[in-house]
């Protein structure tokens, strides 16, 4: 089994030291969903949610949590990310808004943990914009889908 990387030699959490490793152009993309009632999709569409354009506001809200990844969670490196995108999606059964973040940049570490915090926060906007009509909405299967890296040069 392959040691985890966030613990020193003692079995502490240490922030892993990626000085000598090489910078590359590194890209992952995440997403996630919020199920939702069928009315509360069209109130979303229609703008008639109280506090405003949800999805714009979501999509705000997911790129500025990727550019603050660093500050929350504890081990990650601070990253000056060099773009991110959070995107929505709605399938036909219209129960469910699915969310795509993706987070760039040339780097000695990876930016997955930036599109992570994109579509769990854009997910949480939703859900908080959404509250006061679906108190049964549910954020679900957050996941990695891709990292990518590739030489610099």
């Amino acid at each position: 089994m392959r040691q985890l990387s966030h613990l020193n030699g003692r079995g502490e959490a240490s922030m892993v030291d990626v000085s000598a490793k090489p910078v590359q152009l590194r890209l992952a993309i995440a997403r996630g969903e919020i199920r939702l009632a069928k009315a509360t999709l069209q109130l979303i569409e229609s703008n008639g949610i109280t506090k405003g354009n949800v999805l714009a506001t979501a999509r705000l809200a997911g790129i500025l949590a990727a550019k603050k990844t660093g500050d929350l969670i504890p081990l990650c490196h601070p990253l000056p990310i060099t773009h991110c995108e959070v995107s929505f999606e709605t399938p036909r059964t219209r129960d469910r808004i699915v969310i795509i973040a993706s987070a760039k940049i040339s780097a000695q570490t990876g930016v997955e943990m930036e599109a992570l915090t994109a579509v769990s926060v854009a997910a949480l906007t939703i859900y908080d914009m959404c509250k006061a009509v679906d108190k049964k909405m549910r954020i679900t299967d957050v996941c990695l889908v891709s990292k990518t890296k590739t030489q610099v040069g």
